[in-house]
């Protein structure tokens, strides 16, 4: 068999010996094993952009500590912070390239990191890549690090980037909700429990509570957003500090602050953060929470809007797209469907991360891969299906007053609101009656001659329909 073209091939050593690496690429040995061992998912880590980002904060801030520690020389500590600063800006992105779903606790991650700016900082020092004698990935860029302090630290960055990113977009869902309260704030219609007619209320109102609820979840939210804030960045191994100069802990972690803008502070105990990972479940149990109540949100949408002659009726979803291949006209509720699918989604994700987190052991949880893959999945999709929900169907929706009033005026269920004035064994006979005939509870009051017209406006009036009222 011939050897491959050397031109093309760079050779590469590590502790299982040499390895061939393609010469155009700025990953080394470690990644390229990587590549092998985890033909896992087909999704680099690259697809997680805020992950990437994150990483070359974290080798940035750790340069920039060891060069003020006087432990890394500065034209080499000038060449990782420039290329960190070009990661951190968009490039290179392509050469992380290992599975987001791998074995080792990350170290494939934190290799992949390391290796890509060694190699970049070799090019900008004029020397070709793989010349690990001048620029050395583990001990150069690794310089008083270990995956176990890197990996959580990185991902703890990234979510505080897109918890951050879904916070913003559930506020402006509760804006596009609260504007459609006020338009709607005086549109009557019937309010349902278990699916059947209850007592009415308006379209404003039921708006109104979405706006509450979306607002509450983006509360809960930025709580958990703050808990991710506390890292383990100088811990190393398992939280002892071996190999971390005594003061790499806390100028490293206000470097990081200064870089990313989070208020990051660095654990009390490094040996408990390093092998805890509650924040995580926190995070994506409030993720989840926010999830479940959108889904709800979205059936609520769907069934107000079926029909739209044989359903509900009462507001139209702004039509997208075209809804069927075979019936003419058809429009479906595309927009509530696919934010239905992405809660879906987060709540087989958060199971994932439950178990990830039980199955820790001793000084380290190994099983932080698969939390980043979802939390950080569950966040970027949610977000997305927020934003889109939001903007292309809350903000579009329209009512159907006429239709709602009238199907108000048509319930039994009315005549709860005259409790107060004819008495409940009244009512109830007013309810058997209009059941049985068909006809309304207004038309069965004024052919009894039990309250006037003007008497009856008042009782059926939404001011009294739909809010708390003296007798």
């Amino acid at each position: 068999m011939a050897s491959p073209d050397q031109s093309t091939v760079r050779i590469e050593h590590d502790l299982l010996g040499d390895r061939e690496v393609p010469a155009d690429v700025y990953y080394g040995v470690h990644t390229a094993r990587a590549l092998d061992n985890f033909p896992i998912s087909g999704v680099p880590i690259s697809s997680h952009t805020d992950l990437v980002i994150a990483l070359a904060s974290v080798k940035q801030a750790a340069a920039e500590t060891n060069q003020q520690l006087g432990l890394l020389e500065p034209r080499i500590a000038e060449a990782i912070i420039a290329t960190c600063i070009e990661i951190r800006d968009g490039a290179l992105h392509e050469q992380f390239v290992v599975d987001q779903i791998q074995g080792g606790a990350g170290t494939s991650t934190n290799m992949n990191a390391n290796e890509v700016i060694a190699n970049r900082a070799l090019e900008l020092l004029g020397h070709d890549r793989g010349s690990y004698h001048v620029v050395h990935p583990l001990e150069h860029v690794n310089l008083g690090q270990s995956t176990n302090d890197v990996y959580p630290t990185a991902l703890k960055v990234a979510l505080g980037t897109a918890s951050r990113s879904l916070e913003r977009a559930l506020r402006s869902l509760v804006e596009h909700c609260t504007m459609k309260s006020e338009e709607f704030a005086d549109m009557l219609k019937l309010g349902r429990t278990q699916l059947q007619d209850a007592v009415p209320m308006t379209l404003g109102q039921e708006f109104g509570a979405y706006a509450v609820t979306i607002g509450e979840d983006a509360d809960r939210i930025n709580e958990a957003t703050m808990l991710i804030a506390e890292i383990n960045l100088g811990g190393t191994a398992i939280g002892t500090g071996l190999n971390a100069h005594p003061a790499y802990a806390a100028m490293a972690c206000e470097r990081l602050r200064h870089l990313t803008g989070l208020p990051l502070t660095t654990a009390g105990n490094l040996v408990e953060a390093t092998s805890d990972v509650g924040a995580f479940v926190q995070l994506s149990g409030v993720t989840k929470r926010a999830a479940v109540k959108l889904s709800k949100i979205c059936n609520d949408l769907r069934l107000l809007s079926s029909g739209p002659r044989a359903g509900f009726g009462e507001i139209n979803l702004p039509p997208v797209q075209a809804g069927s291949s075979i019936m003419p006209g058809k429009v479906n509720p595309v927009i509530p469907e696919v934010v239905n699918q992405v809660a879906f989604e987060v709540i087989g994700n958060d199971l994932t991360i439950t178990m990830a987190a039980e199955a820790g052991q001793l000084q380290l949880n190994a099983f932080e891969p698969i939390i980043a893959k979802a939390l950080l999945s569950s966040l970027r999709h949610l977000t997305a299906a927020v934003n889109v929900l939001g903007e292309r169907c809350i903000r579009g929706i329209t009512a159907n007053a006429d239709h709602m009033r009238d199907t108000v005026l048509q319930s039994a269920s009315i005549a709860t609101a005259l409790n107060p004035v004819l008495g409940y064994e009244a009512a109830t006979a007013l309810v058997a009656e209009a059941i049985a005939t068909g006809a309304s509870i207004p038309e069965l009051v004024r052919r009894s001659a039990l309250l006037d017209d003007v008497a009856l406006a008042r009782v059926l009036s939404p001011e009294n329909l739909c809010r708390p009222h003296g007798s």
